[in-house]
């Protein structure tokens, strides 16, 4: 007696609301409209039985009618792409569900078609994911999830932070990108939403730590490193290059840094003006970013002060700081950055600047990589390069002072009594 064959869906859930680039589904790229890119992909995956989009909005579903595609139309209540595949389980009868992101239009099929034999090798997978190596720099992005593997493939935990942390700051540390595909059995996405969410979950901001919490195996297949999915504007214009044959230039390795950047207001301060008695206005700093000022200092990396105010007291810090890089009141931070470059050594290139509002965005664009604190409006996250897991003023500075002198090399300097004496007598908060 023949076995029944497993059956598979890839589904794509695409929401029209997104923060940092509203429509994404229907951005166009290169006469096509993202969503059909991702579902002609889809097609190719051998093991596929059917590929259909999720997705909340009309407009979506009138795309995809429209270049012969299936869609289901879903509530506009789930908060993650799995909730929205749960409802489509009483849509489409499968054995095994695909979760593919709607905003990577580059995805290899063979990708998929790996994560789908995986799971119908029979092997008691329940639930399947990607994963690929990368360095330490990107490893140190909260944006990129990393997981850790267990011997047999099976994931460990996800973070956004650097796992697996070496304690010492010694040898080659192996980091690994998730990769967000899933692949889930049809019976681990029936009990789901009856899951409680933990607070890892909460902290990390990532839905798979639900399932690892809940004792669900989750096996990551390696593949090769993949190509960069469409989260911003400029996300876009780096996918349509890549679509074109064009080659856009990479951003600013940390560990060929020499100057950093770095705005005051909202980001050496917490953004808010406070006043005496006198009338005078006094801003409030934090002493860990100045430290991280001073280290990357004694450690030979110039760090220079752009703000657009001010002040006695800004110019009372930077005298404390030792700072001798600083231009005050300036509103064209464009032109100033190109300056700081020519009379610091530093090419764009070797430059990264950090930055929390619009008149930062100009100075984006000028330095090979750029950090947006936390708390800067979305709409400044999405020019910045990197988003820093802290709020200015409380830290943020600091979170990427120490990322640098790690790349750098210079990580004794954070974690070991010589190497912080080595450049202790240079030092001040």
């Amino acid at each position: 007696m023949s076995l029944r064959k497993t059956r598979v869906a890839i589904v794509i859930p695409a929401r029209y609301g997104s923060s940092r680039l509203p429509g994404k589904p229907l951005a166009d790229l290169n006469g096509k409209p993202m969503i059909q890119h991702v579902y002609e992909r889809a097609c190719e995956v051998p093991s596929s039985d059917r590929v259909l989009v999720a997705t909340d909005d009309a407009r979506v579903a009138e795309a995809v009618e429209g270049f012969g595609g299936q869609c289901v139309m879903t509530s506009i209540q789930h908060p993650s792409g799995t909730d929205r595949l749960v409802e489509v389980m009483d849509h489409v009868e499968a054995d095994v569900y695909v979760n593919l992101q709607g905003d990577e239009p580059l995805v290899r099929p063979s990708d998929v078609e790996m994560l789908c034999k995986g799971m119908i090798a029979g092997d008691g997978i329940e639930v399947g994911t990607l994963c690929h190596p990368i360095g330490h720099d990107e490893a140190e992005n909260p944006s990129t999830v990393k997981v850790v593997l267990g011997e047999g493939g099976d994931a460990l935990y996800f973070s956004r932070s650097p796992i697996p942390y070496p304690r010492d700051g010694e040898g080659h540390t192996e980091y690994r990108k998730h990769v967000g595909v899933y692949a889930y059995s049809r019976s681990v996405l029936m009990k789901y939403s009856t899951l409680p969410v933990p607070e890892i979950e909460r902290l990390e901001k990532l839905e798979q730590l639900r399932l690892l919490h809940a004792g669900i195996r989750i096996r990551a297949f390696q593949v090769e490193p993949t190509a960069p999915g469409v989260d911003t504007p400029e996300c876009l214009e780096r996918v349509r290059a890549l679509m074109l044959g064009s080659v856009l230039p990479q951003p600013a390795r940390l560990e060929d840094v020499k100057l950093v950047i770095t705005d005051v207001d909202g980001v050496l301060t917490d953004g808010g003006l406070y006043y005496n008695d006198q009338g005078e206005c006094q801003k409030r700093f934090n002493v860990r970013d100045g430290l991280g000022i001073r280290l990357l200092e004694e450690c030979g990396i110039k760090v220079a002060v752009v703000s657009g105010r001010d002040s006695p007291a800004l110019q009372r810090r930077v005298s404390d700081l030792g700072i001798s890089l600083c231009r005050f009141g300036i509103k064209d931070k464009a032109s100033v950055a190109r300056e700081l470059m020519v009379s610091s050594g530093a090419g764009p290139e070797e430059t990264v600047c950090v930055g929390d509002d619009v008149i930062d965005i100009p100075l984006f664009s000028e330095c090979g990589r750029s950090y947006a604190v936390a708390d800067a409006p979305a709409y400044v996250r999405s020019f910045a390069t990197d988003v820093l897991t802290l709020p200015g003023g409380q830290g943020a500075f600091r979170e990427l002072a120490d990322a640098i002198l790690i790349a750098r090399g210079r990580g004794d300097v954070l974690c070991s009594v010589a190497g912080f004496s080595s450049v202790m007598s240079g030092v001040a908060q």
